[in-house]
């Protein structure tokens, strides 16, 4: 049996390290051939990932990266689509909501290979994001949907996708963080930077709504700049870029370092005082490690986090950021929002 991984971006390089880890430790007699579109080419926000969670080198990487969404969905699917008729597996494995997912998915229905989809179900109901667009139309041509959540399987079968095709078994992202906790480090600080525990905010901004809207991300700076609180920003290439075209500068409480592997972001996770983030992945890895969450969007995908007082939305208002990162508090005890801590063997027995 043949399996086609497809990955493409930092989160979904960490969810294909645990279901690479469940084959090789369940079903070794399944071939894995791990491509890499090229989505994210910089070689800190994609190399360093491989060596560090220990997953093989891609068998194949496409090189697609750095154009529009249009542009780089649409050669992703030419090359997937040569690479897919001439490896023939007998299903392709895609990840998550990102362009990589979507071109996958489109490849291979086309040739009428079965797709499954892990992380399937998730909606902000904001069709306004591109992730949205790709992951819903990805659930609705997969032939086997992966669900972390209960909530996110029945939005599934709420939009007439049928229950048999629906596997809940949890986020692979738990197994992750559970695995990798040991093997934490920390990144390089400023000497000057209090870096004890609980002495920082950890804050991560990438979403196109924040960065490519010059009035948010100045929003988001001053109300970060105003609630007087250290905070750590690993910085992204396109929040970098934007905040350079914008002419916005860094409040003088914010750190800026380059960006960190996974297993330094556990390091920040666990030490951090609490969150704030745009990130999907970044809002549940905060609960893993029991800290707070502030999410600088006007809605999530992660609802049960919000519901169980985890995880707060402030959108893009200056105040309700500063309002939210001084009053931080936790949210109720929940053990099993996201699993067990073995979603990677169940996707891998049932995929086979």
């Amino acid at each position: 049996m043949k399996v086609m991984t497809i990955i493409g971006a930092r989160p979904q390089f960490i969810k294909a390290a645990v279901v690479s880890r469940a084959f090789r430790e369940h079903r070794p007699d399944v071939q894995e051939i791990l491509v890499h579109t090229g989505q994210h080419y910089d070689t800190n926000m994609s190399d360093v990932f491989f060596e560090e969670l220990d997953i093989p080198e891609p068998d194949y990487n496409l090189g697609v990266g750095g154009g529009t969404h249009g542009q780089n969905t649409g050669r992703m699917i030419e090359k997937l689509e040569k690479l897919m008729m001439e490896i023939g597996p007998d299903w392709v494995l895609v990840y998550g909501d990102t362009d990589s997912t979507l071109a996958g998915a489109l490849a291979a229905v086309k040739l009428h290979i079965p797709v499954a989809h892990v992380e399937a179900g998730l909606r902000s109901f904001n069709r306004k994001m591109p992730e949205e667009i790709n992951r819903v139309l990805t659930d609705h041509i997969a032939d086997l949907l992966f669900a972390p959540t209960e909530t996110g399987r029945q939005n599934l079968i709420n939009e007439g996708i049928s229950a048999k095709k629906v596997k809940l078994v949890g986020d692979v992202m738990y197994d992750a963080a559970l695995f990798y906790k040991e093997k934490a480090r920390k990144p390089n600080l400023p000497i000057e930077l209090d870096a004890s525990p609980e002495g920082f905010v950890l804050c991560t901004i990438h979403r196109a709504e924040n960065t490519d809207d010059p009035q948010r991300l100045k929003n988001i700076f001053q109300g970060l700049g105003n609630s007087g609180e250290q905070v750590v920003l690993p910085m992204h290439p396109r929040t970098k870029s934007k905040m350079a075209q914008s002419g916005i500068s860094f409040p003088d409480n914010v750190w800026v370092i380059e960006p960190v592997g996974y297993l330094e972001m556990v390091w920040l996770e666990e030490n951090c005082k609490c969150v704030a983030t745009d990130s999907g992945g970044v809002q549940k890895e905060a609960y893993f490690f029991g800290k707070p969450c502030v999410t600088m969007r006007d809605e999530t995908e992660w609802v049960e986090l919000v519901e169980a007082g985890w995880n707060r939305l402030v959108g893009a208002d200056r105040d309700d950021l500063t309002n939210a990162l001084i009053h931080v508090s936790k949210g109720v005890e929940s053990k099993m929002l996201y699993g067990d801590g073995f979603s990677g063997g169940k996707v891998v027995t049932s995929l086979c």
